[in-house]
Parts: structure tokens; C-alpha cells; sequence
């Protein structure tokens, strides 16, 4: 039996990982309603794919200010603050008139959104020793692997009968919900992590720190190169279905259910046999398996397979963002927020870009994009056997 503390700490665990499923909800149920969204504005499909950076590139570029903002005043009044704006923005979001000012909204709330998940994961760091972090970990990552396996399929499921309006007025009052149900877990969250004061010398020594060794500049990098894979080929993945199988977008939806599902499941124990075996051979595995995934979907398999193909893709995120979090986790020291902070933006910048590149080069096939990508990943994946051997479990 835990004592009282463990009982709170994995009580706050679980609404963290809500409250990440919900904001990682929010921000994959548009992708597959894109083409929806273009023919409500009488815009063209691509134009209104370019909403889906509108929102990750500021959420990254903002995820630096709010993990310096957390240190300096405290995490849990930048977190409360954070998904306060998420609930208003999101609601917010259904009085857009025209796709000019969707995307603003968009922007705004990938602004306000993005100080609750990086601070989630700092807490995490914080509240578990890095023995026990990754099935921790395992949740909140997890909870983002749900937020995708049912934002993306549900968002395409929900608009004919609720309306794009409604799906967002669904989500905000979600968050307002959340909101209240944690905030009586603010002593425990201002207790996890006290503020670190210092000028602005003292921050950028510590950006220094985090990327000036082999392994921080390993891992940064990493998160970068593999997000850009997975979002550039999720956030397509949908349009590119309804165009290759000419299906409808409620079977778009069906199609991409299998992502999310792996974490969801099992991140957790994907967290744990992190904590017992380490990470060297986890991470390269998971690299080759999104590879395999769109090396699969080349082949141009039946339809009724692709739920299966996105789930491997997912397969592949969810065996390696968590696995260099938890890395990550072990970098920033007294400064928590900064690091993971550097590596949310790092994260969603990489997000962003990889949206906006495999997009551009959509005009050129879409078998071309796959290609470039696939490319990339496997290199990527063959290295990190190298570059990652030394990420042993503690006491191997």
C-alpha cells in the first residue's frame, strides 16, 4: 500500500494525463477535417492545411517562454494559466468566419495552450526518480498517443453531426472541465518544483549546458528529425487517403483509428521496460518501425490494412518521443521547466516544419513525399544505434 503522497502523486499523474489527451485531442482533430473545413471556407485544401503549423510552430516557439516563466515564478501558475487559455481560445475558436481568421485562432491558441504539457512532463521529473520515470513518463505520453488515436478519427466522425463549431465548443468545455478538476492539486504541484531565480546570463548558460554535450545535442536533435517525420506524415496521411481510396471523411476517420493506439495502451509499460533495459536498443527500434510504416504504405495496401499501418506508425512514436523525454528529463537539473521546455519546442517545431515540408512537396506525388521521408527516417533509425548505446538502464 503507497503512503498518502504516493496516492497524490499518481492521483495528479492521471490528471496530467488528462489534461494532455485533451489539448493532444484538440490539436489532431483538424488535420483529418481539412478537407471539410476547406470546402466550408471555399478555400483551397491546401491553404487551409497550412492551420495545422498555424498552431504547432507558435505552441513550439511559446513552450521556451513558458518553461523559463515556470522556474522563475512557478509551475503551477503558468500550468493553471496555460489550460485557462486553452478552454477560452479553443471555444473561441468557433466564431471564425473565414480561414484568415481560423488560423489566427489557431495561432492564439497554440500560443496559450502550450505551457501545460511540457510543465506536465517537468513535474514528472520532478515527482519520480529517474529509476521510475519512465512508466510516468509512460502516461503522460500515453495520454498524447490517445489524443491522437481518437482526436483524428473522432474530429472527422463528429463534424457531420455536431459541425466543425461544435467539435470545438466540445473540446473548450472539456478544458474548462479539466481545469476544475485540478485545481485542487495546486500545493502539490507548487510543492514539486520551486522557483529559480537568475538573470538572463544565467539562462542562456543554461541552454549552454542542455546542448553543449553529445548527449542533449543527441537528443534534441533527434526529437527534431523524428517529428517532423511523424507530422508530416500524419497530418497528410488523412488528405492523402481520401484522394488515393476515394473514400469519405468519416471513413477517412475510421482509416487512421489505429494510430494512438499502441501508447494509449501501453506507454506506460512501453515506459517501464525503458526503466528496466534502458534505451539503446528501444529508440532505433522504434525509428525503423514509422520506416516500416510508410514503407508500407508505398506498397499501396488494402484498405481495411491501413488502420493497422497507422498503428505501426504510431508504434514508432510512441518508442521513441517518450524514450527522449525521459533523456530529457535527466539533462535540466535544478531548471526543469527549461529543459523540457527546449524539447517541447524542439518538438512542435519540428512538427510544424514537418507539415509544412511534406506539403510543399505534395505537388511533386505524394509518393515522392513519402519517399524523401522514409529516406530520412532510416537513416536516422540506423544511427541511432551508435548514437544511443550508452543509454543503458542504471545498474547494467
Amino acid at each position: 500500500m503507497g503512503s498518502p503522497s504516493d496516492h497524490g502523486r499518481e492521483r495528479l499523474l492521471r490528471l496530467l494525463a488528462l489534461a494532455t489527451f485533451i489539448i493532444f485531442f484538440q490539436a489532431y482533430m483538424v488535420a483529418p477535417i481539412i478537407p471539410t473545413l476547406a470546402v466550408r471556407f471555399h478555400a483551397p485544401v491546401a491553404a487551409t492545411g497550412l492551420i495545422v503549423p498555424a498552431y504547432l510552430i507558435p505552441y513550439g516557439i511559446a513552450t521556451l517562454a513558458y518553461g523559463l516563466l515556470a522556474d522563475r515564478i512557478g509551475i503551477h501558475k503558468v500550468m493553471y494559466a496555460s489550460l485557462a487559455a486553452f478552454a477560452v481560445l479553443t471555444i473561441a475558436t468557433a466564431s471564425a468566419r473565414s480561414i484568415e481568421q481560423l488560423a489566427l485562432w489557431r495561432l492564439l491558441t497554440g500560443i496559450g495552450a502550450s505551457g501545460v504539457v511540457p510543465l506536465a512532463l517537468a513535474l514528472v521529473g520532478r515527482l519520480y526518480p529517474y529509476e521510475q520515470r519512465g512508466r510516468a513518463l509512460g502516461w503522460i505520453f500515453g495520454a498524447m498517443a490517445g489524443g491522437m488515436a481518437f482526436g483524428a478519427p473522432l474530429g472527422a466522425l463528429v463534424v457531420p453531426a455536431l459541425g466543425w463549431q461544435g467539435l470545438f465548443l466540445l473540446v473548450g468545455l472539456a478544458g474548462v472541465a479539466i481545469l476544475f478538476v485540478l485545481w485542487p492539486s495546486r500545493p502539490l504541484i507548487a510543492g514539486a518544483a520551486q522557483p529559480v531565480m537568475g538573470c538572463l546570463g544565467d539562462v542562456l548558460r543554461g541552454y549552454k549546458a542542455l546542448v553543449g554535450t553529445a548527449r542533449g545535442s543527441r537528443t534534441y536533435g533527434y526529437v527534431f528529425l523524428n517529428s517532423m517525420f511523424h507530422s508530416g506524415v500524419f497530418t497528410w496521411l488523412g488528405v492523402y487517403l481520401e484522394q488515393h481510396y476515394a473514400i469519405s471523411p468519416t471513413t477517412v476517420g475510421l482509416a487512421l483509428l489505429g494510430y494512438g493506439i499502441p501508447g494509449f495502451l501501453f506507454g506506460p509499460a512501453i515506459g517501464r521496460a525503458a526503466d528496466r533495459w534502458g534505451r539503446a536498443r528501444l529508440i532505433p527500434i522504434g525509428l525503423l518501425a514509422g520506416g516500416l510504416a510508410v514503407a508500407l504504405l508505398l506498397a499501396e495496401p488494402p484498405l481495411i490494412a491501413v488502420p493497422l499501418v497507422t498503428m505501426l506508425l504510431s508504434f514508432g512514436y510512441d518508442m521513441t518521443q517518450p524514450l527522449f523525454g525521459g533523456i530529457v528529463t535527466a539533462l535540466g537539473g535544478p531548471r526543469a521547466g527549461q529543459a523540457m521546455g527546449l524539447n517541447v519546442f524542439t518538438l512542435f517545431i519540428g512538427f510544424g516544419l514537418g507539415s509544412l515540408l511534406f506539403g510543399a512537396l505534395i505537388p511533386a506525388g505524394f509518393n515522392l513525399a513519402f519517399g524523401l521521408f522514409l529516406a530520412v527516417e532510416l537513416i536516422i533509425g540506423l544511427l541511432a544505434f551508435p548514437a544511443f548505446r550508452s543509454e543503458v538502464a542504471l545498474g547494467r
